[in-house]
């Protein structure tokens, strides 16, 4: 019997949207395979033709997740223009944005449990992520005195996972996660005091 989900020519990429709909809705395990199938218009059977079981849907929810997160991170980058501080600052904005967009990505990629290490492709597409981020990382830290410069690798990891805190505390909209000021600004707020810290902005400003 046709299927509706054979009839747009795309069967594994409709599967992976139905699951990222259904991920954003009710988490990483609140679905089953059949239901991601039924909501794909096809058969659960079909579901095998592509991906052995939801873990591995998930995977792939997550590798495109991370494409997606190191382009809008490369945008935002700009080739560190018009300055160092300000394409590294626009980094961590486009983090927040990436993360109210793409619900369902975002819970693929960090809340699903799923390692990045899980198939090759994720590898490489969370490497490129993370490769973004030190790259905007190593282009601000050329303002530092080599002697007192700390990794690129250790600055983008505090800001990564100063971004993270403020979307898994404020930016989701979860219950009780009501934030004291809006979630750019505290995010503004707390990138400006890390480098500040480092030398990279006035103590006055």
């Amino acid at each position: 019997m046709a299927k509706r989900g054979y009839h747009h020519g795309n069967l594994r990429q409709a599967l992976v949207d139905a699951a990222l709909n259904l991920i954003a809705e009710r988490g990483p395990t609140g679905f089953t395979l059949s239901e991601a199938a039924k909501a794909a218009g096809v058969t659960p059977a079909a579901v095998y033709r592509h991906f052995q079981g939801r873990e591995d849907l998930i995977a792939e929810c997550a590798r495109q997740g991370y494409e997606i997160f190191a382009d809008l991170m490369e945008f935002a980058f700009d080739g560190g223009k018009p300055t160092a501080l300000s394409a590294f600052e626009a980094t961590g904005r486009a983090y927040l944005a990436f993360a109210r967009k793409y619900p369902g990505h975002y819970v693929s990629m960090f809340e699903s449990g799923i390692s990045v290490n899980r198939t090759p492709e994720l590898a490489r597409a969370s490497a490129r992520a993370r490769g973004v981020l030190e790259h905007a990382a190593e282009n601000l830290s050329q303002h530092i005195p080599k002697e007192k410069r700390p990794p690129a690798a250790m600055v983008s990891a505090h800001v990564w996972a100063l971004s993270h805190g403020v979307v898994e505390l404020f930016s989701r909209g979860e219950p009780g996660s009501q934030a004291p000021y809006p979630p750019e600004d505290l995010l503004e707020a707390g990138v400006g005091i890390y480098l500040r810290g480092l030398g990279l902005i006035a103590p006055d400003r």
